[in-house]
């Protein structure tokens, strides 16, 4: 019950301390010293090293090494460097927001270099400390096999909140769809939400609302719990920007769903509420009204 976690952020750490306490012995990396302190202050059973090189070879073989990192160019060296690291029978599981198509990549490559890849679509947060992670896996079943022990104690129990979802790429494509639909269940209760708020004759308290729903609804979910939280707290939401990020998964979603001519209307229309919140659509509402009043008169709204 040896596992290496490249990674140690919000959620590196804290599957590293799942595992930990389930019993497992953690070889951790993170690019912070002070994270690293933390974490092997914390428990015996983790132990933090200044490199990537110097976790692999404080672990005996064969080898389950975790990465937690964020898509991309760190990943991608991260992997490099292991393919020089490690050997036959070794296993890598990359637990990031990867495209799957990458992902595919990846397998490949590392089964050149004889070893085995395993992609990870890994849900819950900084819950899942806590409440265990819902994890869907990519990859073959001798693969899957060596990386399951550790995947029963991250998982909110050993028979559920896990699964085999298919070969390299399934994970990472099953967690692709996932946050889609994550998209779109937010816009939707964000919109809902804000129709209750703008009829102010009636002084609905959106708290209370969002309270109510919780309880035998067919709306009910977590997210309707985190936004009843948040609600109760802060009403108004006054400190906040109109401002949302994405992270990369919703577009990949979109994109995947024109290359397979499957539609997807409420996911699309959610990501670009995403970009329309950081200004990307100003051009255009001002063309649009620059038409009004052309071939209507209507009065221009200048600042």
């Amino acid at each position: 019950m040896n596992i290496a976690m490249i990674g140690l952020g919000k959620m590196g750490g804290n599957m590293a301390r799942r595992l930990a306490r389930g019993g497992a012995t953690v070889f951790g990396f993170d690019v912070s010293a002070a994270t690293r302190d933390q974490l092997s202050g914390e428990f015996a059973n983790i132990r933090t090293f200044a490199s990537v090189a110097e976790t692999i070879a404080a672990m005996p073989a064969p080898r389950v090494v975790w990465m937690m990192l964020p898509h991309g160019q760190i990943s991608e060296n991260t992997l490099t460097e292991l393919k020089g690291l490690l050997g036959a029978g070794d296993v890598v599981v990359d637990g990031a927001n990867a495209l799957y198509k990458e992902s595919q990549r990846h397998g490949a490559e590392l089964a050149e270099a004889g070893l085995e890849f395993v992609d990870a679509g890994v849900s819950g947060g900084v819950w899942g400390l806590a409440n265990g992670y819902t994890i869907m896996l990519g990859g073959s079943k001798e693969a899957i096999a060596k990386v399951q022990p550790f995947v029963e104690l991250l998982a909110p129990a050993a028979d559920r909140g896990w699964l085999h979802c298919g070969p390299v790429g399934a994970g990472h494509y099953t967690k692709m769809v996932h946050n889609g639909i994550e998209y779109g269940m937010m816009q939707a209760f964000a919109e809902g939400f804000a129709l209750l708020k703008a009829k102010e004759e009636l002084e609905l308290d959106v708290a209370e609302i969002a309270e109510v729903w919780r309880h035998g609804s067919v709306v009910r979910s977590w997210l309707l719990d985190l936004t009843a939280d948040s609600l109760a707290k802060d009403k108004e939401l006054g400190e906040l920007q109109p401002f949302v990020p994405d992270s990369g998964e919703g577009r990949w979603t979109v994109l995947e769903s024109v290359e397979l001519g499957v539609p997807t209307p409420v996911i699309a229309g959610a990501l670009y509420a995403r970009f329309a919140s950081r200004g990307n659509d100003d051009y255009g509402m001002k063309l649009l009204q620059m038409m009004r009043n052309a071939f209507g008169g209507h009065a221009l709204t200048k600042k």
